[in-house]
């Protein structure tokens, strides 16, 4: 199969994740016979240096010319520490959310045996947990009109907005996720307090009527967060509006232990995009230091969701698991390993090589 992937490496560690997804990639290739066009686009403060713009119109014809899109991650110092920067790198993000239709963040959260114990939640919580979160990504107080400050400067307004619409779309992709998991959405809101989750509440009650046999409750944002830490295992699927989703989805990696391990898909209905959740993390930039694993699980969940490649996802996934089972594992996860970025991507790709031949000698015996 013959695919076209815009690879948007970004700022910070996001080269370097990346790049140890693609040494993956090339595994998949050279053991399924697949073939993986890769088209390179900047964004965030790399376009900026370049081009003036965090987006640039060239990256987006590069997209939109692709089968699906890998992306690294946004952010640089030098504009966190300048709040009166009026081109932020973060505005690429959210102008390739805006203008490519990316919807639907998803971001599975999943316990790993090995490393219960680096959680600093306790090991019975976080055991068996696994649920993912689906995360409106287009709307809400990110994007609503107007915001701004006042001519004086002294105050400052932004303005949460949503359409029956918006929200129908992302419910309705959290339905059917569920359908195939334990058949439970929980929606997290604060309708006792906002108009918008009002709308939610009542627009997502009404589309549960066409899921009978999925289970939906509802919880407070605030309760949702204390949950989290309290009793992770009792969620299956959950349903947000974007900044609720951005709190508690980066609240959530504390389950695993690091950011480091949590992939994500934002999903549209005409492309999709694949990238970690942890960030441009400048602190370790360039020193072997950072973990490479939610860029490898990204990638395999590009290859699930946008590209239909299950068998190729689910070898990523176990060659991932094989890695953390064998204490192959960077300095977030284990401080004494010896393992760099490098050596990590180094393994898993590897371990993917493994895990097809002996996958093949299996079908050939049956």
């Amino acid at each position: 199969m013959k695919s076209t992937i815009a690879v948007l490496e970004g700022d910070g560690i996001g080269p370097e994740v990346i790049q140890q997804a693609l040494k993956s990639l090339r595994a998949i290739e050279e053991c399924f016979g697949h073939q993986f066009q890769l088209n390179h686009g900047l964004i965030g403060a790399a376009a900026i240096d370049a081009t003036g713009d965090p987006f640039p119109e060239e990256t987006k014809n590069l997209c939109l010319k692709a089968d699906t899109i890998l992306f690294g991650a946004i952010g640089d110092p030098k504009y966190d520490k300048d709040p009166s920067a009026k081109v932020r790198p973060e505005q690429g993000l959210l102008a390739m959310r805006k203008q490519l239709g990316l919807f639907a963040n998803v971001r599975p959260v999943k316990s790993y045996k090995k490393l219960l114990h680096i959680s600093p939640l306790k090991e019975d919580r976080v055991k068996g947990v696994d649920f993912v979160v689906f995360r409106e990504l287009t709307g809400g107080i990110y994007f609503g009109e107007p915001r701004g400050r006042s001519e004086d400067g002294s105050k400052a307004f932004d303005t949460c907005q949503y359409s029956i619409e918006e929200i129908v779309r992302i419910a309705k992709l959290a339905f059917e996720a569920a359908g195939s998991r334990n058949k439970k959405v929980t929606l997290v809101d604060k309708a006792n307090v906002l108009a918008t989750s009002r709308l939610w509440r009542e627009t997502v009650n009404q589309l549960a009527q066409n899921f009978p046999d999925i289970t939906l409750d509802h919880m407070f944002v605030d309760n949702a967060a204390m949950q989290l830490i309290q009793n992770p295992g009792q969620f299956d699927v959950i349903l947000t509006e974007n900044m609720f989703g951005d709190i508690i989805t980066d609240e959530a990696s504390v389950i695993t232990g690091s950011l480091g391990m949590l992939p994500s898909a934002s999903l549209g209905a005409e492309l999709s995009l694949f990238e970690p959740i942890h960030g441009s993390y400048p602190e370790v930039t360039g020193m072997n230091k950072a973990n490479p694993m939610a860029a490898i699980l990204s990638m395999a969940m590009m290859l699930e969701y946008s590209l239909s490649m299950t068998e190729e996802a689910a070898c990523i996934e176990e060659a991932v698991e094989r890695c953390i089972s064998e204490g192959i594992l960077t300095e977030d996860l284990s401080p004494d390993s010896g393992y760099g970025t490098s050596e990590v991507g180094d393994s898993v790709a590897r371990f993917i090589q493994t895990t097809a031949h002996a996958n093949t000698k299996k079908s050939l015996k049956h």
